[in-house]
């Protein structure tokens, strides 16, 4: 059966085809695991089309002409936000009951608990989570040391200095005297946590409640559902800047 894809980066073609996020693509190649037409490839940047054969780890990749998928899901606390686990900590993935090859959009901390998205769409993982593209992404902050004053505020929606260098200006929400709701589009680690302790509030309890034009709703911890092709294409326009 011909295959639907055009000429593409080798990286770009090992997302979409839901073997692994771009990024986790580009390591793959470069560690000798992608073979092209019999021989090692090394350059993530290499273009490959349908005359092409790929296979990572022996396996043969193709392209899917069927549609990919988006699962939303309410992560627990424990849960680790990877594929697998070498320490025996239940991963993310196995959460949601699918035959799909699936990766997490992004991460969240054990102990961070809310929204976290699944997909076997490699490219849509990457504009989503790369920095230039600033998706937001919207958290609930249960804070030490209460009440949150006024000052601390402001400094959190200026932005704060850390020590990997001055955070973007956020939108910072007062919802009780020690819980606030934090929106940035920065992807750091454990930004949201050190943000708020460079304030002198360090976190308690940390949910992650909106990611892009998604919300968490009343999904229950532990539970998913699959995206409509609605909000799909509502996550795909927020990755983009353009209207759906």
């Amino acid at each position: 059966m011909a295959l639907w894809w055009q000429a593409m980066r080798l990286s770009k073609f090992l997302s979409t085809a839901g073997v692994a996020s771009r990024r986790a693509a580009e390591e793959l190649i470069r560690s000798g695991r992608v073979v092209v037409d019999g021989e090692a490839a090394t350059d993530p940047a290499a273009r490959v089309d349908e005359s092409n054969v790929v296979t990572v780890d022996g396996r043969r990749i193709t392209q899917l002409s069927t549609a990919r998928v988006v699962y939303a899901v309410n992560k627990p606390e424990g849960v680790v936000s990877t594929a697998r686990d070498t320490h025996g900590r239940p991963p993310v993935v196995s959460l949601v009951d699918s035959e799909r090859r699936l990766y997490p959009v992004g991460r969240l901390d054990i102990d961070t608990t809310g929204l976290i998205l699944l997909t076997d769409d490699g490219e849509l993982a990457h504009r989503l989570t790369h920095p230039s593209f600033e998706v937001e992404k919207t958290y609930r902050a249960t804070l030490r040391n209460p009440p949150i004053d006024q000052a601390a505020i402001e400094q959190l929606a200026q932005g704060v200095e850390l020590d990997d260098g001055l955070t973007a200006p956020a939108n910072v929400r007062l919802v009780k005297p020690d819980t606030i709701e934090l929106t940035i589009h920065e992807g750091r680690k454990r930004q949201v946590k050190r943000m708020c302790a460079h304030v002198g509030h360090r976190v308690q309890k940390l949910e992650r409640i909106k990611f892009g034009p998604l919300e968490l709703g009343d999904l229950k911890p532990g539970r998913y559902r699959r995206l409509s092709a609605g909000e799909v294409a509502s996550l795909q326009s927020a990755a983009t800047g353009r209207p759906p």
